[in-house]
């Protein structure tokens, strides 16, 4: 499946720190048999963010995912740049990724990540940090191919119990 990475950083767009988030979703989704189309690294800016969003999209990725933004910090902007985007919202998703890593990060819970549909591309936001970008690939892995499959119109699988 074609995906797309984008960070969400000031610290990282300006060089001032590395990428390991963005690097590792990139690294997974790779090793996982996806083929990354479009790799970005934005400041923390709404109309970047849409910006980057939207060229993924004619990128023809069909899994959008971010990494950084998501916090309460008040340059931590994705969840605002993305959710207006979204045409159907996966609430199961963004509750699952505050939940993953619950009893080992309590402040987990504080990501404001959202995931959804922009057309037949699912877009889901992470946190900025290599762990968060773990637990949420740990969410993400065994749902992430069907849940593009059933976008595209496909059947549902005999026991996955989505509906």
């Amino acid at each position: 499946m074609k995906a797309a990475v984008i960070t969400c950083s000031n610290r990282s767009a300006s060089g001032e720190r590395a990428d390991d988030s963005g690097e590792l979703l990139a690294t997974m989704l790779g090793e996982a048999g996806h083929d990354v189309v479009l790799r970005r690294i934005v400041p923390d800016e709404v109309e970047a963010i849409r910006a980057a969003v939207n060229d993924a999209v004619m990128a023809g990725a069909k899994a959008v995912l971010t990494t950084g933004g998501t916090g309460l910090t008040p340059t931590d902007v994705t969840p605002e740049a993305v959710g207006p985007m979204l045409e159907r919202v996966i609430p199961g998703i963004a509750e699952s990724l505050r939940l993953v890593s619950r009893e080992r990060v309590p402040t987990s819970v504080l990501s404001r990540g959202v995931a959804g549909t922009i057309g037949a591309t699912l877009v889901v936001t992470l946190p900025g940090s290599p762990g968060g970008v773990r637990d949420g690939m740990a969410v993400l892995a065994p749902l992430l191919e069907h849940a593009v499959d059933q976008m595209g119109g496909g059947d549902h699988r005999p026991g996955g119990g989505v509906g």
